[in-house]
């Protein structure tokens, strides 16, 4: 199955096909520099060693997403003369998806990459679209480029070997394309909708259609907003009060599950506001909580410091916290609020 991301000439595709890791001939003609992690080599680096030129390992997890490790992965390449005509392929989760673009987008200038995403989060949304970048003291991903890579390279056989855990925060990003599906996709079906599909189906059952739709929404998406200028802002729905929660937490939280509760937010938002009726906001909790996601805040978390976070965020405008809210079924908007006493309502 392929789902190609429309940008001219930095065009690329999304090739999901079970038992791809097997089949790595048909995509990878010559040698490459490799970057994978300590769980992901253990597993599957296997499948990459008789391509790799180098294979560069790095710690597992979101606190070694920072600059620390970008400089290590960068002069470990180096050091092996990768030269600009080379590939260097992102083998793992978000983490390794974002860190090693932001390195490919900087180390001689820009190198060519290709992401092979091993977790569910990774491929039904970090490996697509080009953002790559690290995290600082400061807040997630603000440090970081735009930059595309040669193509997506999806083994949903992989998800064999994910924990739970994870699966759950993949799920959350997947639930995020079903409540933004309408005012991403202008060929949106209402006869059966993304969030009809993830209402009745088994998961477990259809991870390959879960994720060519998440692919196909959010290339929709990129395709008409590379660089993030309007439309593609509707893809952080969730995400404002997600990144607030990892950086209090030290990314003890997921980002799915930071996702998750920034969604519950969200709608509970929207429904003070008057965006969207009782109904479509308790079906959409609902269906956060049959799928097993979280949406509650952790306790101890304190309003004001959660608001001071989210005003750190990249889509802070003008110092107010800009939101991507719902607005109807499967229809967001974007919402710049003031109003602080409003959003510690929805707070704990």
């Amino acid at each position: 199955m392929n789902i190609d991301v429309n940008l001219g000439a930095r065009s690329y595709p999304i090739i999901i096909q079970n038992n791809l890791l097997e089949n790595l001939d048909e995509y990878i003609k010559n040698e490459v520099f490799v970057v994978t992690n300590t769980t992901v080599n253990r597993l599957y680096g296997k499948y990459l060693k008789k391509y790799a030129k180098k294979m560069v390992v790095i710690k597992d997890g979101e606190k070694y997403k920072n600059i620390s490790t970008f400089e290590y992965i960068a002069n470990q390449l180096l050091a092996a003369k990768i030269e600009r005509k080379d590939t260097v392929v992102a083998l793992g989760g978000g983490v390794v998806g974002d860190i090693v673009g932001y390195v490919a987008s900087s180390v001689l200038r820009g190198v060519n990459f290709v992401q092979i995403p091993t977790t569910l989060l990774a491929q039904v949304d970090s490996s697509v679209g080009g953002k790559v970048a690290v995290n600082t003291k400061y807040g997630k991903n603000l440090l970081g480029a735009f930059y595309q890579p040669k193509c997506v390279l999806i083994d949903p056989n992989v998800l064999q070997t994910l924990p739970e855990r994870q699966i759950k925060t993949g799920l959350a990003e997947v639930v995020k394309y079903a409540f933004i599906e309408k005012t991403a996709c202008d060929t949106f079906d209402e006869s059966f909708t993304f969030y009809d599909f993830l209402s009745t189906k088994d998961y477990r059952q259809n991870y390959e259609n879960i994720i060519a739709r998440s692919c196909q929404i959010k290339a929709d998406v990129v395709s008409a907003d590379e660089h993030e200028n309007n439309l593609r802002a509707i893809l952080n729905l969730g995400h404002t009060l997600c990144h607030a929660l990892e950086n209090l937490t030290n990314y003890k939280i997921t980002h799915g599950e930071g996702v998750s509760i920034g969604l519950k937010f969200a709608f509970d938002l929207s429904l003070k506001l008057g965006l969207v009726g009782s109904e479509y906001h308790a079906n959409a909790i609902s269906l956060l909580k049959t799928l097993g996601l979280k949406t509650e805040i952790p306790r101890g978390m304190k309003a004001d410091k959660i608001i001071q976070l989210m005003k750190s965020d990249k889509k802070v405008v003008s110092g107010e916290v800009n939101f991507v809210l719902p607005c109807g079924k499967y229809d967001v908007t974007r919402k710049v609020l003031q109003d602080e006493l409003l959003i510690k309502e929805i707070l704990p």
